[in-house]
């Protein structure tokens, strides 16, 4: 065993984590109760470096590993069985940082290396949100799996939303240089959608637990280097699978190197108002509905008990794909001619840690607030949005705001409180609007 903890590091490869295990006072027997957020808080941001510090870990706290098997080069164990590989489908990010050469020559490589790791770590969370994969670091470019080794319906929608709030997320970061010059971060990015051959390969300790082999990520890597700073680009595969959640830019076919055959290429703009697969395919029209009409019966008849003041709560549930949002769009559809206030929530698997994410969400559209409003023109469309249902607005905006998370300034007077009390006073100023809203018409939730 090394002779001090920075020595042993040293010996893995990762000397330049010995600074932060010193300053922490990480000793050998804090190691086994190291997890990976306690090694994240240390700096290990890169997964590779984070799978080497645990697998030595676990040698350490393991009496069969004889001291001779313990080398400069690291563990050397018994020979690895290579895990058998699988055809997946699969959706691959290119994700790269413009300008990196330049600003390499212009920063002292201390500031450079803190802009790198600020811009990892951004972009580390991001594709955590969305449950992608981040499968290797290559200088400042990331390699990102969606749908391996965790798979979801919707990975390609998930790597698209991903990709748009890194541009985002990165464009925000700037690093100081003198008193008035700064340096503006942007990135590049390209996603394919196609099949590939998943599993580990290699030897050693350049083995990869989660290697990838096909065309794909060659394509995604093309349209990435293909792509223009602070945009994103997408194959024709990955836009069939997202098409009306996206607005995107048709580039045509384009020749990329190493490709035989021409791909369609897109360059994604923003998100589109729909929260939904089913509300985007809903957009391009639907077949008529067949089959429900006792359904839609049942639905009417308990609107009908709802609009003579006896409250209703219906549970549509069952098996994905046999038609409950059809049925829901249908009542909808039914009653659109009646007066009535129609309040819709989605749910998001991307939220799953916020519980009132679908509050948010549906006063943001009630209020009608765009992508580009400043903080005082969401006041002004929030205050408006209350004044019609609140029995206090002037109490009700500055505890909405801070749910939206819009600054408020000197503008309202915001009580101090604790967090207990505020959520129970935003709780109480949602159930208000909610009886200012149904106090003259019925309402459809």
């Amino acid at each position: 065993m090394a002779r001090d903890i920075g020595e042993w590091l040293e010996q893995l490869g990762l000397g330049e984590y010995a600074e932060a295990f010193a300053k922490n006072r990480i000793k050998f027997d804090h190691l086994a109760d190291l997890n990976e957020d306690d090694l994240r808080e240390l700096g290990v941001i890169a997964m590779g470096d984070r799978k080497t510090l645990s697998r030595a870990i676990a040698a350490l706290a393991d009496d069969s590993v004889e001291p001779g098997e313990m080398t400069d080069g690291g563990l050397e164990g018994p020979p690895h069985r290579i895990a058998d590989a699988e055809r997946r489908q699969l959706t691959v990010m290119f994700c790269d940082l413009a300008g990196s050469t330049a600003l390499a020559e212009r920063l002292d490589p201390e500031d450079l290396r803190e802009i790198l790791r600020a811009y990892q770590e951004i972009c580390s969370k991001i594709v955590g949100r969305y449950d992608g994969h981040i499968a290797k670091y290559i200088g400042d470019g990331l390699l990102v799996y969606f749908g391996y080794p965790q798979a979801h319906e919707d990975d390609a929608q998930r790597a698209v939303h991903a990709g748009l709030e890194i541009v985002t997320g990165v464009a925000t970061l700037s690093k100081p240089l003198g008193a008035s010059a700064k340096t503006e971060l942007a990135v590049h990015l390209g996603i394919h959608t196609g099949l590939v051959v998943a599993g580990e390969m290699g030897a050693g300790s350049t083995r990869e637990e989660t290697a990838i082999v096909g065309e794909t990520p060659n394509i995604a890597a093309r349209l990435e280097a293909l792509a223009k700073p602070g945009s994103l680009l997408i194959s024709e595969s990955t836009y069939s699978l997202t098409e009306g959640l996206f607005i995107c830019e048709a580039l045509g076919s384009q020749s990329l190197k190493g490709i035989s055959e021409p791909v369609g290429v897109y360059r994604v703009k923003r998100e589109t108002d729909a929260r939904s697969r089913f509300e985007a395919t809903a957009s391009r029209g639907l077949m008529p509905l067949v089959g429900r009409e006792q359904e839609i019966a049942l639905l009417l008849d308990r609107w009908e008990q709802a609009k003579e003041g006896e409250g209703q709560v219906v549970l549509l549930s069952g098996e994905a794909g046999i038609g409950k949002s059809r049925i829901v769009r249908m009542l909808r559809d039914c009653v659109a001619a009646e007066t009535h206030v129609r309040l819709r929530y989605q749910c998001s698997p991307y939220h799953t840690n916020s519980a009132l994410y679908p509050i948010i969400d549906q006063l943001e559209r009630a209020a009608g607030f765009a992508r580009d409003d400043s903080s005082d023109i969401k006041l002004d469309k929030l205050h408006s949005l209350l004044v019609q249902s609140s029995s206090d607005p002037a109490e009700a905006v500055p505890l909405l705001a801070a749910l939206l998370s819009i600054p408020t300034g000197t503008r309202f007077d915001t009580p101090e409180m604790s967090p207990k009390q505020q959520k129970e006073e935003t709780l109480g100023t949602l159930i208000d609007q909610m009886n200012g809203l149904v106090k003259s018409r019925p309402a459809l939730m």
